[in-house]
């Protein structure tokens, strides 16, 4: 049996998000990348992983304990699917431990970047060292005892841990303990008097260099590293909650403290040592996780920071907007023509220019937004939300406290813009609200006029110097009132069902991409054929994917790219043989939403929020938006022509649900469609300074 597939028509979801994380793992090898930009992919394989125990993982568990016996869409049960997972992710493990011992740090020691060994200092460095580890690190650390009247403490979730093994006089028997390595420290602690650029010791090597400290008068026979993970998921009733704010933050405390889903150690340890860990925390063999050498590889962004151009990607400088440069007002430029900008290689900042100055603008009546993720603890589009509020302008803020791992800066946004006079609303019951969507209110003369921005990304000046998204801002009275009935939906009583430019899930998302791949279906003729093309997160929902598999016997071309999760199957003779699937990944995280629909004289070009998921399409708030303005129509098109091309950073999906990367013949030109995008925004911007 195909160890991706079950059931003939669909991959498994998991091990189509395992396959996804694989890609990124072949990142790390690419030598076309710088080798920061490298060792950057292996640290993100980690994290991405770290979230996939967490949430995925763990909701297998929990399935197996509920003994719920549904099946997945490719007929495989829970324990099916564990083991499955087992069967691929231990060699991936493996494999990412290989490349960063084999290829990248060798690579980074010949640019003098060295982890150090304790015993390879010399005695000046030995002494700063242990006078840095009395000083910050020994008043931190807390030895956990772990006996009959001490029970295994609740470790951190994934944090770095040392067990000691120790004894005291010959007669007494081994005692364990546990020693959590701080978080709030450096990991990589920078050792000076040397040579070299940077050189490097690891603060777990540093504390068993002087274990003895925390264990006077005994001997420690052996330390050893671990890292748990725990189930990370919430479970969260609304229904019975009066105040949500308060219900997430306790959900927030015990999320610290849920079932232990993955052991990692190092390869080193003892077998009595590994046994009783795995005892202790009630694991099965596959939920044990050996690592060659460095747990905890996503840590090693540390090093991705460092201040080196030379190994790392060239700089670039997104584009300004010609139009609002031409006007020199925000507002007068999305008067004369609605605007698209592609993120990144389009400024991000004008976006949050647009929110400041509305902040600021005595014209302005009221700001409506809706944030999903915002970043850390410095955004400067909720600075402006606050800034609005205390200048006396109506600002409604829809916040998502359910936005998965960033719940504790949306309870800090919550209640800061409270406090400043803003509306704050958390959306509707059972739904996480996850559109990006901004309304500004303006009075200009006699008329009201609405100023709108509908995009693909989070409201995230962070995420949007490095994820691909698409923003259009526009002030037609047409969207403008679709975005006013929707926050009518989002903060009042509203029953809306039907809009004029926008589609809205969990309502009619659906129903739109059902409508249109059934037009297509109906009629695409060998003289005037229909096609379908999408740029997409995710492509999991089986309706859609029996849909495509309809159009696609019927003839329809479809051409998907699709970053991550895909289990639709493609290229399969009667059911799928004209739709392809490639996955795109490179210096920038690919995450813009794009629906390309051509049937009859009919063509329509939407942006969205939403991938085609169940959960996107059933339990989130969406917003999908069908563009007409030419211009706009055009660039949206360009984009997903040169996505689809692409043969220099994408993956093709193969029919067996592997991927097989992308390799141009000699004769074949050369499609790289981030580096092409980005040379397009050098080239707009040079124009840009010529007439300036």
């Amino acid at each position: 049996m195909n160890i991706l597939s079950h059931h003939p028509r669909y991959y498994n979801r998991e091990l189509s998000w395992i396959l996804f994380n694989q890609r990124v793992l072949e990142e790390a090898c690419n030598l076309n990348h710088p080798l920061l930009e490298r060792l950057k992919f292996l640290a993100i394989f980690s994290s991405n992983l770290d979230e996939f125990f967490m949430i995925r993982v763990a909701g297998l568990k929990d399935q197996i304990e509920a003994q719920v016996n549904t099946l997945s869409p490719d007929g495989l049960t829970a324990v099916q699917q564990l083991q499955k997972i087992s069967e691929i992710l231990h060699p991936l493990v493996e494999k990412q431990s290989k490349i960063l011992q084999e290829q990248i740090l060798p690579e980074l020691r010949k640019h003098k970047i060295r982890l150090r060994n304790y015993s390879t200092l010399n005695d000046t460095q030995k002494q700063e060292l242990k006078e840095y580890f009395y000083a910050q690190v020994f008043p931190i650390l807390t030895p956990l005892a772990v006996d009959p009247a001490h029970p295994f403490p609740p470790l951190n979730n994934l944090g770095l841990n040392i067990l000691v093994i120790l004894k005291g006089s010959h007669k007494e028997e081994r005692k364990i303990a546990v020693v959590q390595v701080p978080r709030i420290l450096p990991r990589f602690i920078p050792i000076h008097n040397t040579p070299h650029h940077y050189d490097f010791i690891l603060m777990e090597h540093l504390i068993e260099e002087h274990i003895d400290a925390l264990f006077p008068n005994m001997k420690v026979l052996s330390v050893e590293e671990f890292k748990v993970t725990r189930n990370s998921d919430m479970e969260i009733s609304e229904a019975e909650a009066d105040d949500l704010l308060k219900l997430i933050e306790k959900e927030l405390r015990k999320r610290r403290l849920g079932t232990v889903v993955r052991l990692e150690v190092s390869k080193k340890i003892d077998a009595d040592t590994r046994a009783f860990l795995k005892s202790v925390l009630d694991l099965e063999e596959n939920d044990i996780y050996d690592i060659d050498e460095y747990l905890n590889i996503n840590d090693f962004m540390e090093l991705v920071k460092l201040d080196i151009p030379d190994l790392k990607d060239s700089p670039f400088m997104p584009a300004p907007c010609k139009l609002v440069l031409e006007t020199g007002d925000i507002f007068e430029a999305i008067k004369k023509q609605d605007i698209i900008l592609h993120h990144p290689y389009d400024s991000f900042n004008l976006i949050v220019d647009l929110v400041k100055s509305a902040a600021n603008d005595p014209n302005v009546l009221a700001i409506k937004q809706t944030l999903y993720r915002t970043g850390g603890a410095n955004s400067p589009i909720v600075q402006a939300l606050k800034e609005a509020a205390i200048n006396g302008i109506q600002v409604s803020v829809l916040i998502e406290l359910k936005a998965r791992f960033d719940e504790t800066h949306n309870i800090t946004w919550a209640e800061e813009l409270k406090m400043a006079g803003a509306n704050v609303v958390y959306g509707l019951l059972g739904l996480k609200t996850h559109c990006k969507v901004l309304m500004i209110v303006r009075q200009e003369g006699n008329k009201i006029v609405r100023y709108v921005h509908i995009g693909t990304g989070n409201y995230n000046v962070n995420t949007g110097k490095l994820y691909t998204d698409i923003s259009i801002l526009s002030c037609q009275e047409e969207i403008g009132n679709d975005v006013a009935e929707l926050f009518n939906l989002l903060t009042g009583y509203s029953k809306q069902e039907s809009w004029r430019m926008l589609a809205v899930a969990p309502i009619n998302i659906r129903q739109t991409l059902l409508y249109n791949i059934r037009q297509t279906i109906e009629h695409h003729k060998p003289e005037n054929p229909s096609y379908i093309r999408a740029v997409l997160n995710a492509l999991v929902d089986t309706e859609i994917i029996d849909a495509l598999y309809e159009a696609s016997q019927k003839g329809v071309k479809i051409e998907l790219v699709v970053r991550g999760i895909c289990c639709l199957k493609a290229g399969i003779p009667g059911l799928s043989e004209n739709i392809t699937v490639k996955s795109i990944l490179g210096r920038y995280l690919e995450h813009s939403r794009i629906t390309h629909f051509k049937y009859g004289n009919t063509e329509k070009i939407f942006i969205g929020s939403a991938d085609w998921m169940p959960r996107n399409l059933n339990k989130r708030v969406e917003v999908l938006l069908l563009v007409k303005e030419k211009h706009i129509v055009d660039r949206l098109k360009h984009i997903l022509d040169i996505m689809i091309s692409d043969n220099v950073q994408s993956y093709i999906l193969q029919s067996d649900g592997f991927y097989v990367k992308n390799n141009p013949k000699n004769t074949e030109k050369r499609i790289h469609a981030q580096e092409t995008f980005m040379n397009e925004a050098i080239y707009r911007t040079k124009q840009i300074n010529n007439i300036l």
